[in-house]
């Protein structure tokens, strides 16, 4: 390697660490100011605020076990601060205490309301078997709810993992500046 090419090396490397390290502290000021990225397709892509009105129907929540060791094994979920270590998911809350929801192949009823896109899927983007949530009705109870995405029809969300404990609810958040 002659002394030119050497110089372009480290001058390339010092490059990359400093864009690395900017883009953490990108991802620490986002934090601060309660922003979050949403790069899943169940949503559409963009910036999120955290809200502390509880009215707010999208919330970020981490998914129980073995739900989460699912999700994390198969791909759905990145790198995060959950406590496998994997990224929280973002949803939008589709029924709630006192709520009836009818599950069945043809998606998630909400008070005789289908949701477009809700159909349970046989099997994962890679041809792996997904197993839906059991069908039938579920008056929600107090403490949870039910999330799911009509957004996307191949969605992770309640009709894989049926209701969410609304103590795993961290945040609510808005939608910002999305696609």
């Amino acid at each position: 390697m002659t002394l030119g090419q050497s110089d372009r090396l480290r001058s390339a490397q010092r490059a990359s660490l400093v864009l690395v390290f900017s883009l953490l502290g990108l991802f620490q000021v986002f934090e601060w100011f309660g922003l979050v990225v949403n790069t899943s397709p169940s949503l559409p892509i963009g910036l999120y605020i955290r809200t502390r009105d509880a009215n707010a129907n999208l919330v970020e929540f981490c998914p129980a076990e073995p739900f989460a060791t699912l999700a994390v094994r198969r791909g759905y979920r990145e790198a995060g601060n959950c406590p496998d270590g994997a990224a929280p998911l973002l949803k939008p809350v589709v029924a709630m205490s006192g709520d009836l929801v009818e599950f069945s192949a043809n998606g998630i009823t909400v008070n005789g309301v289908l949701l477009r896109n809700t159909a349970p899927l046989p099997r994962d983007t890679k041809g792996r078997p997904l197993e839906a949530w059991p069908s039938g009705s579920y008056f929600i109870a107090r403490g949870t709810v039910w999330v799911a995405s009509s957004y996307n029809p191949r969605s992770f969300d309640s009709r894989y993992f049926g209701p969410v404990s609304a103590a795993a609810i961290r945040h609510h958040v808005k939608p910002l500046l999305v696609l």
